[in-house]
């Protein structure tokens, strides 16, 4: 079989062979499901759907109801060892039938593969199927914005590898005890990344909450309060009002009249119902009191960069607690706008909206690297005073600030969305100027551990990946389990079988020899399946 296009990626044992999966298995779509099956006098029975098939499983857990006339039971139940292929989704994806599935229902979005007894090995097919998806070799490898199938026709005419009866059972079991233990171990990676999560959101609620500063505090009783740290933002932000006014008016050519500091709106403080009480030396104000907050500009066509144009960020540049500056846009600027707007090192960026809860008010500090950048309307700046830039990002992305975010965020639509005004009601909580630095060096210390941990498990997880292709490749080359030569080989098995029913075999099926120039399939990423036979 040297001349099959894709028969570098398996080289198969002079004792396994060839055939077209549709010549020794029965495969049937299920029943489609429309208004015509809820019809009176209908048996409603639970059935299977696309997303119950897992790789090596089926979750029963989540059942619908169809119904089925009393002649559609046979045809539209599974059996035990069945293999449910999904058409969709993520074409390939397959399972087993277990014993206590038995006679269940399935819909058209699955095909039902029944082998031929004694041919082909159902836990076997299955593991070849995933080999095969896993190479890009049963289904094409198409655009992020194709939607894939894998039609009847093409799972009829998929060739597929026969081994011998008693070896497809052997590398079947051995492939059960393999996965076994890979997937334990997949679980337990999964297990520490779940308490990766919940450890650095408890890293993140200590170091807002003062737990993580408990000792300092105790050894530097002297260090003045946030309370007067505040006293001196609001003094210092009502100077910087009335020096603004006064700038007006002397550029107006205009006496300031007798009542305009009357004029002066003070930044309103929080609403602390419901807050809990914070660690001696600490307070809580609001966003408006602590930082000057900025709305950003509104794309628009008249942005189109033109003569002034300069970099802006989006939403999809500002993450949790980091930016990704790969991709900039531009847009152009009128009047005094960048002066206005322009980003300066340690504002705080907000996501403004998303259909996420978990990721609306997202926030990062800005670091500068890229001069004379702007924001657009979907991120709100918040320019502090009240100290360190990265303290406010850690109470923003703490469990305490971000279900305040939630609650002021949340609407009736189903979207959660902020607004300049929503952000600088939010209460946050101000220690120490001193102690501010002290808590951001540990947290980040901790969350770095944390950090470190996280690449070691993406990495095992990677190789995990690797380890089960690299299995699947092995036994479908027929080097993961012994041979033996007594096993009867496929072709004659094939024979056998073939003539007690009185048939003639399925051939094993040879593709048409490539024209001189013709790339081959596994180049062009054309599929076996798409392969003309003859």
């Amino acid at each position: 079989m040297s001349d099959l296009p894709g028969t570098e990626l398996l080289a198969l044992p002079a004792t396994w062979t060839w055939v077209v999966l549709g010549s020794i298995a029965e495969v049937k779509l299920g029943k489609m499901l429309s208004e015509a099956a809820y019809a009176i006098g209908l048996a409603q029975l639970p059935y299977l759907r696309n997303q119950n098939v897992r790789w090596f499983g089926i979750d029963d857990g989540d059942l619908k109801m169809m119904g089925f006339a009393d002649h559609e039971r046979e045809r539209f139940a599974v059996r035990t060892g069945d293999l449910l292929v999904c058409e969709g989704g993520e074409p390939g994806r397959c399972a087993v039938v277990p014993e206590h599935l038995d006679g269940l229902m399935y819909q058209k979005a699955l095909h039902r593969v029944r082998p031929c007894d004694g041919v082909l090995e159902s836990r076997f097919l299955q593991y070849m199927l995933r080999h095969f998806v896993d190479s890009g070799i049963a289904v094409p490898r198409m655009s992020e914005t194709t939607i894939q199938h894998l039609p009847l026709e093409k799972v009829l005419r998929l060739p597929v590898v026969v081994a011998p009866a008693n070896e497809q059972r052997r590398i079947a079991d051995k492939l059960d005890e393999l996965f076994s233990q890979l997937d334990a171990g997949v679980a337990a990676l999964e297990r520490v990344q779940a308490n990766l999560k919940r450890y650095r959101a408890a890293v993140l609620k200590a170091a807002v909450a003062g737990d993580l500063t408990r000792e300092w505090r105790a050894q530097h009783p002297e260090v003045e309060p946030a309370s007067v740290l505040l006293e001196r933002i609001l003094a210092e932000r009502r100077r910087q009002w009335e020096a603004a006014q006064l700038a007006k008016f002397e550029a107006q050519g205009k006496r300031p009249p007798a009542n305009w500091r009357a004029k002066y709106e003070e930044a309103a403080p929080p609403d602390t119902t419901g807050l809990p009480e914070l660690p001696q030396g600490w307070c809580w104000a609001s966003v408006a009191q602590i930082g000057a907050v900025q709305g950003g500009i509104q794309k628009q066509p008249k942005r189109a960069p033109k003569s002034n144009a300069y970099p802006y960020l989006r939403v999809a540049n500002v993450l949790r607690d980091r930016l990704d500056l790969s991709v900039m846009e531009a847009m152009e600027l009128f009047g005094g706008e960048l002066e206005r707007l322009r980003l300066e090192a340690g504002d705080l960026l907000i996501v403004e909206g998303n259909g996420s809860r978990d990721q609306i008010g997202r926030s990062a500090v800005w670091t500068g690297k890229i001069g004379n950048c702007v924001h657009q309307n979907h991120i709100i700046r918040v320019r502090p005073r009240c100290g360190s830039p990265a303290f406010l990002n850690l109470y923003w992305n703490s469990p305490l600030g971000a279900g305040r975010v939630f609650d002021v965020a949340a609407s009736t639509s189903g979207l959660y969305t902020l607004s300049v005004s929503k952000v600088m009601s939010l209460p946050v909580a101000v220690p120490p100027e001193a102690e501010q630095a002290i808590v951001v060096a540990e947290a980040e210390r901790l969350l770095a551990a944390a950090e470190h941990v996280e690449r070691l498990l993406s990495a095992n997880g990677a190789r995990a990946a690797r380890l089960r292709q690299s299995i699947l490749k092995q036994a479908f080359e027929g080097k993961l389990v012994p041979q033996d030569p007594s096993d009867e080989p496929a072709e004659k098995l094939l024979e056998r079988i073939a003539a007690a029913r009185g048939q003639a075999p399925p051939k094993a099926r040879r593709p048409r020899e490539r024209r001189p120039g013709e790339q081959s399939a596994t180049r062009d990423r054309r599929t076996w399946a798409d392969v003309e036979y003859r």
